[in-house]
């Protein structure tokens, strides 16, 4: 039994639950407040000195980094695949997903919104024109590299995929228009009607108040 130290609104603790989902790999959840400062506790930053979540403890080892924890299960079970084996496939699917995890979300997410918001002094309305740039940007490239679908990942959804609809669930959060990229849309829509998708998403495993 794994467990994933989690907070449900997180973007990359999202894409872990689709994973393991997916993988059909049974793990407790433990909740780690962000916005209470759990991830700063002595406790969490023995699991990752970074502070961040998600953190996967599969027996053997503490997992960092949610593409780093994506290869791990793409590995220890290989159905489905994540990532294909042809060289010029895996490579694609690859640059789908960091367009996601490298060049929109670490721009985006909590630390970042609160650093312009607490030292920098940056308003609501300019920290949302902020997100909404850098999402904007990164869609665009990835609505262009998308291929025919159903799934970002062709016939079936892929690590691109598992990237995607969390940062689609986002984009809505910060209304971002997503009328100029229908294959994203399309993508997504066909990721949430399976149910490892569904079962991932932040309303559904939102902890009780």
């Amino acid at each position: 039994m794994y467990t994933l130290y989690d907070y449900y609104r997180s973007s990359a603790a999202y894409r872990v639950r689709i994973a393991l989902n997916l993988k059909d790999v049974e793990y407790d959840s433990v909740d780690v407040s962000l916005l209470n400062g759990d991830q700063r506790s002595p406790e969490h930053l023995a699991r990752n000195p970074q502070g961040f979540v998600p953190v996967l403890d599969v027996g053997e080892g503490v997992l960092t980094q949610s593409l780093a924890i994506l290869d791990y299960l793409d590995a220890k079970h290989p159905d489905p695949r994540f990532v294909p084996t042809d060289p010029l496939a895996r490579s694609r699917t690859l640059a789908m997903a960091l367009t996601v995890a490298c060049d929109i979300h670490p721009l985006n997410n909590l630390r970042v919104l609160n650093y312009l918001k607490r030292e920098l002094g940056v308003e609501e309305e300019a920290r949302n024109d902020w997100y909404q740039h850098w999402v904007v940007q990164g869609f665009g490239a990835l609505e262009r590299m998308a291929g025919e679908g159903p799934f970002l990942g062709g016939e079936a959804p892929d690590m691109a995929d598992i990237c995607l609809v969390p940062q689609m669930f986002n984009a809505r959060r910060f209304e971002v228009d997503l009328t100029p990229y229908p294959n994203l849309v399309a993508a997504d829509a066909a990721a949430q009607k399976i149910e490892a998708f569904a079962a991932a998403h932040p309303d559904r495993v939102k902890p009780a108040s």
